[in-house]
């Protein structure tokens, strides 16, 4: 899995596809106008053209090059109860970079289901033949924050931070590709792409790496054209150092409404990054994470990331300039979830009897929208898998939007109405995925 993956190798292909799904789809919704009043059809015309919208910005989001000069990096690898295995891929993919770090800095965070002697000594060993700075302190159970920042302390000297999970495999040139954009001193965040390694396990890991790669390459595409991504993934992300540095102590106390936050740690940084300067993604800056595969471990997840992005909604909202696009972005998503909630009520009032017809144009245009918001997902020729599995993943992308409505979206309500719960939520005692 630490092959370069080749990236929009098939971007002509995907948009030549997507201009024929946009035609099709205003094809259908203008077709739906005389018989359903309008109302229904503006619905579908407004969720038309926000997407439309988002994957137009998706599209102007290249791969940044440029000399970022010899920035020292800094990688900081949190560990708790990972998989052995997992955890040897992850720190050999770092030691196997075309551009190297400078330091990488593994933090036990008491770990309870294993000392990891023999990850440890083979890390230490390659690492000193590799010419790379390698260090491994374990602590007392204090939390992920806690665990890199003894991690950054370490590395004052370091020009950038490098956050890494500890089940991540990360591609031979993510490194380098990752510098590539703080060529402008005006960035100050990069988020690499995370791909699923682990997504073949079932349909359910199909659907989810679907779901969760789409979003990056629609959603936070779209935010990274205009320099302004809200939010980077903890899996794979580059940070200015002084950006975290001067904002540690902030960073490892926060507290929502009297209670101390344990969560969120990604979307923390980039806020204090934005806040500095540019935040962007680099479509070139691949990894490989092993996501969740347990059910229960995946809904628990899902509720600790919107109780998050309930909470860091308040920042944002309080602390980003009025005239950035970052703010205007987040207020209108923001807005968007509940005003469709009951505008969804609200047509259901209106057209309380459900036609044959009816039912059959709206699956229609759900299924050629689900499409056209995935189609993305295939920009990328993989190492790991053939085309045709892609294909497959792709072809999902209904039921990946019928579990997003069906079961995603109350979710998030609960994880709304319950953001005062802000204790991690899904550690455990025991390994949850492991590397076959």
């Amino acid at each position: 899995m630490t092959g370069h993956a080749a990236v929009r190798a098939r971007g002509r292909t995907v948009l030549a596809v997507s201009c024929t799904v946009v035609v099709l789809i205003a094809w259908v919704v203008h077709h739906l106008i005389t018989p359903y009043s309008g109302e229904l059809a503006a619905l579908w015309m407004a969720s038309l053209l926000a997407l439309v919208w988002g994957l137009g910005l998706a599209l102007f989001d290249r791969p940044k090059t440029g000399d970022p000069g010899d920035l020292e990096v800094a990688v900081a690898v949190p560990v708790f109860n990972e998989d052995p295995a997992l955890l040897a891929a992850c720190l050999d993919s770092l030691l196997v970079q075309t551009r190297p770090p400078a330091v990488v800095h593994v933090v036990d965070d008491g770990s309870t289901s294993g000392t990891y002697d023999e990850v440890r000594a083979h890390f230490l060993r390659t690492a000193a033949a590799r010419g790379v700075r390698a260090h491994w302190t374990r602590t007392a159970n204090g939390g992920k924050r806690h665990a890199q920042a003894v991690a950054f302390r370490a590395a004052p000297e370091a020009d950038i931070y490098l956050t890494v999970d500890s089940d991540t495999v990360l591609d031979r040139h993510a490194i380098a590709e990752g510098l590539a954009p703080f060529a402008s001193p005006r960035v100050m965040s990069v988020a690499g792409v995370c791909l699923v390694a682990n997504n073949r396990r079932g349909l359910s890991s199909r659907i989810y790496d679907l779901w969760f790669v789409s979003f990056q390459l629609v959603d936070r595409s779209g935010q990274s054209a205009m320099g302004a991504v809200i939010v980077n993934s903890g899996i794979l992300a580059f940070y200015r150092a002084a950006v975290v540095r001067d904002n540690l102590d902030g960073y490892l106390n926060e507290t929502f409404f009297g209670r101390p936050v344990a969560f969120s740690d990604d979307s923390m940084l980039t806020l204090y990054a934005l806040l500095r300067g540019r935040t962007v993604q680099q479509p070139t800056c691949v990894a490989f994470t092993h996501a969740p595969e347990r059910m229960s471990h995946r809904l628990r997840q899902y509720i600790r990331w919107t109780r998050g992005s309930t909470i860091r909604t308040w920042w944002r909202l309080r602390y980003l300039p009025l005239d950035s696009y970052a703010y205007w972005a987040h207020l209108i998503h923001t807005l968007y979830f509940p005003l469709a909630t009951v505008t969804a009520v609200f047509l259901l009032l209106i057209h309380p009897v459900v036609s044959r017809a009816l039912v059959v144009d709206a699956v229609v245009i759900t299924v050629l929208l689900s499409y056209l918001q995935n189609l993305r997902y295939l920009t990328y020729r993989r190492s790991d898998q053939r085309f045709t599995s892609q294909l497959l993943t792709y072809a999902l992308s209904p039921v990946s939007t019928l579990w997003v409505t069906l079961f995603l979206r109350p979710l998030r309500w609960y994880a709304a109405a319950t953001c005062f719960r802000t204790g991690w939520g899904t550690r455990t005692a025991g390994v949850e995925v492991t590397l076959t």
